[in-house]
């Protein structure tokens, strides 16, 4: 092992319990054979502390002390089949990327799954990804998840994932769920597609093109008149928001403004787990079908590619058939479906 650099580069927001993670940690001795000073260990981020950070590895169990950690990274997880990198995920594992890039006020673990709440503020920060075994009976698990969210005022949801037209009832979750009274709701798409592909293809009209309206403009903070017209279409709890538009470990907001420089199109991207997730897309109506969403599309791909991310993911309704045919023609693949399964109040 070669030497390395011994400059220090931990990350703003440290990733959650259960990321994939490379840790880079000073050696207690120099490698008498290699003269190397630091090493890496990479796996599962399964416990943290004031002192520590635990990662589960291929060989086992390794435990890093705080104080000679130089580096800390998340990454994608390890890809389980062949193929292009947004392709060769599997569905859990992308379900468990996603959570990063659209971060709830609070989590959870419950075994393997990922308990999320905040306020109420939209479906995906409020609902446990079922990636995996929650380490209880399933009855059990599904108790533990209803006191949970009854703990807080909120309705117990289960995001449910499966194939492109899969039935809920046919996942074991899910049947159990609907056993109980569960009720689902539309299908959602995750959908996926290489950064540079996207960065690299021109939109199909520049907003250039566009009379009054300005270039797409892009920036990590999150503007008041960006969140101005983001509360102009959904009614938000204004400090669920913006906990959530601003937590994941990094994003970019795009805004795009007419010739007065009124905001007429927003979108946003979270990066984490080393993927971009594309949301919060949104175009004033008086000024839909002029390529400013899919400048802002462009916009956002680059940012992705300008901070070496790879791989891209939204979500958009499974009805939604207007948005749907718009990322297919730009690159996007339908990776899988998932559908909240939300009890009913009573």
């Amino acid at each position: 092992m070669r030497a390395m650099d011994e400059r220090v580069e931990l990350p703003d927001r440290e990733p959650r319990v259960g990321a994939r993670v490379v840790v880079r940690y000073r050696l207690p001795e120099v490698d008498p054979r290699t003269g190397a000073t630091l090493t890496d260990v990479v796996g599962d981020l399964v416990e943290t502390d004031a002192a520590s950070l635990v990662v589960r590895t291929r060989r086992g169990v390794v435990t890093v002390p705080r104080s000679l950690v130089t580096a800390l990274k998340e990454i994608p997880p390890t890809p389980s089949r062949r193929g292009s990198p947004h392709r060769a995920l599997s569905i859990e594992d992308l379900q468990r990327v996603m959570v990063g890039a659209w971060p709830a006020m609070e989590t959870e673990r419950l075994g393997d799954w990922v308990l999320r709440a905040s306020r109420g503020f939209t479906q995906r920060a409020n609902s446990v990804v079922t990636a995996g075994s929650p380490g209880l009976p399933l009855p059990d698990a599904l108790d533990a998840v209803e006191r949970w969210y009854a703990a807080r005022d909120l309705p117990a949801n289960l995001t449910i994932a499966g194939p492109v037209g899969f039935d809920p009832a046919s996942d074991l979750v899910g049947a159990e769920a609907l056993r109980r009274g569960y009720r689902g709701r539309v299908a959602t798409v995750t959908l996926t597609a290489s950064t540079r592909l996207i960065a690299l293809q021109p939109p199909r009209r520049g907003v250039h093109q566009v009379a009054g309206v300005q270039e797409v403009a892009v920036g990590r903070d999150l503007t008041d008149d960006w969140f101005a017209a983001y509360r102009t279409y959904r009614a938000v709890d204004d400090h669920a928001a913006r906990a959530v538009l601003t937590g994941s470990p990094d994003q970019v907001f795009a805004t795009t403004r007419d010739a007065g420089g009124r905001v007429v199109g927003i979108g946003r991207l979270g990066l984490a787990s080393a993927w971009g997730g594309i949301a919060a897309m949104w175009v004033e109506p008086t000024m839909r079908r002029r390529g400013i969403a899919d400048a802002m599309l462009t916009a956002l791909a680059r940012a992705a590619d300008d901070a070496g991310v790879a791989s891209l993911h939204l979500q958009t309704d499974s009805d939604n058939d207007p948005a749907l045919a718009v990322y297919g023609q730009r690159g996007f693949d339908r990776h899988h479906e998932y559908v909240n399964l939300t009890r009913p109040p009573g």
